[in-house]
């Protein structure tokens, strides 16, 4: 297969994570006899320095010409102090989304036994959770009608049936695949889009008898998470609610350095880890990247490429094993690996897998 990837590393620890996500797959490309051409592209505060947008028309052509964007993180100090600033790297991204058309985000959540202890909650709690959150990602107050002023501000949080039918729709195909449990997530006893998202899951659900659908205040579901995570299969939630309840959701592997995410829709497909940019360790090589290599995995899946996406798991599973880790994940006592030999391990597991 022929691939044409953007690469949009841009800020803090992006460049570095950005960099061992390729390598790995163009180890696993070398392996499987794939074709893969990379262009990389600017977003976030590395294009406002640069050309003032951080999402520059060039870096969206870019996206739209590939057959899927391998992106990293966004966001700089300077901007996270200055409430007056009109541009901000973030603003990169939610174009992005909305210029692509990619109104899905999908976050898998899972646990890895080796790390257990890593977990803030108690490893019979977590022991086995294995989810995904489906977050709807180009409505609500993100993109909703806003007013800022110095006494009064709001957001619109506005939904559309369609919107709502699409996502639902990706819910449930997921769910198909996996333990056919579907569990719609919203605040229907106060909001008035809330309460569309439970008629139109209500209409849906009926469509899909043989999937279990169940309903939960987003109040609710965040604690359900923490005190039972195996009981969800497969979330489904608004921008706002799904933004909250997937960062949770990653403290249950016990570093949100473990967890990809794709989002997907009508245009290219963008695959990420769901961490920040972290620019306190940006070039200081002790930033972990495999969630950002479990983003590449989930690329190859996207194409249909299971065995390659099966290897990048692999890898990852075994340098864990191995205590090939960087530094907030190592075992005690454990050798010290930065970003860039994590990233020469898994190249090399890749080269020499059986």
């Amino acid at each position: 297969m022929k691939l044409k990837i953007a690469v949009l590393a841009g800020d803090g620890i992006g460049p570095e994570i950005s960099a061992v996500g390729v390598d790995v797959i163009s180890a696993v490309a070398r392996r499987f006899g794939h074709e893969v051409t990379y262009t990389s592209a600017l977003c976030g505060a590395a294009a406002i320095d640069a050309v003032g947008d951080p999402f520059p028309e060039k870096t969206f052509e870019t996206c739209q010409e590939a057959d899927a964007v391998f992106f990293s993180a966004v966001g700089d100090p300077k901007f996270d102090n200055d409430p007056t600033a009109k541009v901000r790297p973030e603003q990169g991204l939610l174009a992005m989304r909305k210029k692509l058309g990619l109104y899905a985000n999908i976050r898998p959540v899972q646990t890895f036994a080796c790390l257990l202890h890593k977990s803030p909650l108690k490893d019979e709690l977590v022991r086995g959770a294995d989810f995904v959150c489906i977050r709807e990602l180009t409505g609500g107050m993100y993109f909703g009608e806003k007013h800022e002023g110095d006494d009064y501000a709001y957001d619109t949080d506005k939904y559309t049936r369609g919107e709502i039918e699409r996502i639902l729709r990706v819910a449930y195909d997921y769910a198909a695949r996996r333990r056919k449990h579907v569990t719609v997530v919203d605040k229907a006893n106060v909001l008035a889009s809330s309460r569309l998202w439970r008629k139109v899951a209500q209409e849906m659900a009926a469509q899909h008898p043989d999937i279990k659908t169940d309903y939960m205040y987003v109040d609710n579901a965040s604690m359900r998470m923490i005190q039972e995570p195996t009981f969800f299969d497969v979330m489904v939630t608004e921008n706002t609610f799904g933004d909250i309840l997937t960062d949770e959701g990653s403290c249950i592997s016990g570093s949100m350095g473990l967890l990809p995410s794709a989002s997907v829709g009508d245009g290219t497909p963008v695959f990420e880890p769901i961490h920040g940019s972290w620019p306190q360790a940006k070039g200081k090589n002790i930033a972990n990247p495999l969630a950002q290599v479990l983003s590449a995995a989930m690329l190859f899946e996207y194409f249909g490429l299971a065995d390659e996406g099966k290897l990048i798991r692999q890898a990852v599973d075994a340098s864990l094993d191995a205590n090939v880790r960087t530094p907030e994940i190592q075992v005690e006592g454990g050798a010290v690996y930065g970003t860039k030999e994590v990233g020469a391990w898994l190249v090399n597991y890749i080269n020499t897998a059986k």
